[in-house]
Formats: C-alpha cells, sequence, structure tokens
C-alpha cells in the first residue's frame, strides 16, 4: 500500500517534468504576426561591433526599415545600451542605421542604457506615452517570450518577427525556450 501513496505523489512531479521535456524538444513557439504594424514600432536591441549593427540586430533593423517604408508607422524607437567601456550603444548604433537609410530622425528615438528584454521594454516606457500601443520588433525565436514580458509590464502591443538566419543557434533557441518557461513560470511585474 505504501509503494502505491508514494507512486501516486510523485505523479504531478512526472507530469511536469514530461511537460517541460515536450515544451523543449517541440519546435519553435511563435508570436502572432502583426498584419499592420501600429504606427510606434519598438526594436529590441541586439549585439553591436564598433558602431555597426550585428548581423542579428541588422535583420532586425531592416525589418523595421521594411515596415517603416510601408506606410503606417511614425516612430521606431531603437534600444539597447553598451558593454562595458564600448563607446557605442545598440540604440545609438541602430538609430544611425535607419537613419542612413533614409528615416528621419525625427522619427527616431534611441534608449541607450538596457541590457535585456526587460530593460529594453522599461526603458523604451519613459520614450512613449502610457497608451501608446506598438510593435516590436525583434527575431522570431525571440518574439513570443518578448510579447509576453511586453504585455506583463503593460504594453498593448503585437510582434512583427524578422527571420532568423537561414542556421540558427541550437542554444539560442533552447535558451529562449527556458527564458519563456521561466517567465510562465515566475512571472514578471511592471
Amino acid at each position: 500500500m505504501r509503494a502505491r501513496g508514494s507512486t501516486l505523489s510523485l505523479l504531478p512531479v512526472l507530469m511536469m517534468a514530461v511537460l517541460v521535456a515536450g515544451f523543449l524538444v517541440a519546435p519553435g513557439v511563435r508570436a502572432p504576426r502583426a498584419e499592420t504594424p501600429f504606427p510606434t514600432l519598438l526594436v529590441l536591441g541586439a549585439a553591436q561591433y564598433s558602431g555597426r549593427p550585428s548581423p542579428a540586430f541588422q535583420r532586425r533593423l531592416d525589418h523595421a526599415l521594411k515596415l517603416y517604408r510601408a506606410g503606417s508607422v511614425r516612430t521606431i524607437v531603437v534600444t539597447g545600451g553598451r558593454r562595458p567601456g564600448d563607446p557605442h550603444s545598440e540604440g545609438e548604433v541602430g538609430a544611425a542605421y535607419l537613419c542612413a537609410r533614409g528615416v528621419p530622425t525625427t522619427a527616431l528615438l534611441a534608449e541607450t542604457r538596457s541590457r535585456t528584454t526587460v530593460d529594453n521594454l522599461r526603458n523604451a516606457r519613459l520614450y512613449l506615452t502610457p497608451t501608446t500601443p506598438v510593435t516590436l520588433v525583434t527575431d522570431e525565436a525571440h518574439a513570443p517570450r518578448a510579447l509576453a514580458l511586453a504585455r506583463a509590464l503593460g504594453f498593448q502591443a503585437n510582434a512583427s518577427a524578422s527571420p532568423l538566419s537561414a542556421s540558427p543557434d541550437p542554444r539560442y533557441l533552447l535558451r529562449e525556450k527556458l527564458a519563456l518557461l521561466a517567465y510562465a513560470l515566475i512571472g514578471i511585474r511592471g
């Protein structure tokens, strides 16, 4: 009788382990793609190297540029800080990249202090009115977590994801899944 009771008490733990394992090996979760972006884009930072966007950041910026050129976007907020000792921030590099491609400086804002997605969102809020709806621009793997965080922080948001590279790093994909799972389990506060 005792063995049966201990087996039953392990059942919830085993079920949770199976669910987590299934989530981790399943194909990537995708954020719903915004058919029409809001007038304000929020480009989430990625690395920059010596004043030039990394390939991942450039894909996000090029996607934002495409959305801007389509005509319904009026403002682009580019986010991202700098590493210690680095003279360039992701926000400044991204804004300069878009400006060099024809986006007027009056349409660009650069958030330059954040180091994480949560920081990107919290700091970008300083540039927006509390009711400004935003379209997040990030890559496909990051979009579900970024969108969940934005909504948890009180943003009215949707996402328009840039494509991943032809061969995305499996560690990055796993990290995004684990982070999404962690945020789902522990939550986030505004």
